[in-house]
């Protein structure tokens, strides 16, 4: 695709989807294309604005472990979904070429997620202003990201995980 004909599909997608599921279609695409596990985990994004996002994986055979919870390698695909998103919608909003990686990610879990888990991340005012430091610095640039994760069906906005993951951003 040349870059006119991106830019009259990403107008038609603007026409029609929300920019939840436009973030949701996004997702899934880099996923069938890119990250197969990601696919493979189905996220949807559920909340997405400059302060926030909010993303689903449903609890299902896939995403299931030996016990009926939740797999901690689904949370952690969650974690980074909900971290990277963020991160990638800010540097793409900058115009400025710039690469993302999780450096690492720690992660403390804290009960079994019997049901379809949300991950949520509000460091998007933190992320832009790094993606703004990156851009004038030119050099890589580290931050710590927090993501909860929920099980509102369940037991409302109780967590039953909390990750750190550290995004790494080089212009």
């Amino acid at each position: 695709l040349n870059d006119s004909h991106a830019g009259g599909t990403m107008k038609i997608l603007e026409r029609f989807f929300s920019l939840t599921t436009r973030a949701t279609i996004s997702t899934r695409w880099i996923g069938f294309t890119k990250i197969p596990l990601l696919y493979f985990a189905r996220p949807s994004v559920v909340e997405l604005n400059d302060e926030k996002i909010v993303v689903k994986i449903p609890l299902r055979r896939r995403t299931k472990n030996h016990l009926g919870s939740m797999y901690f390698g689904a949370l952690a695909v969650g974690a980074d979904v909900s971290a990277g998103l963020i991160a990638w919608r800010k540097i793409d909003e900058s115009g400025i070429p710039i690469s993302l990686v999780f450096k690492d990610i720690h992660g403390e879990f804290l009960r079994r997620p019997d049901a379809d888990v949300f991950f949520t991340c509000t460091e998007g005012k933190e992320i832009d202003a790094l993606v703004r430091k990156t851009a004038i610095s030119g050099e890589r640039e580290e931050m710590p990201i927090q993501v909860i994760a929920t099980v509102p069906s369940i037991s409302g906005d109780e967590p039953v995980a909390r990750f750190t993951l550290t995004l790494s951003i080089k212009k």
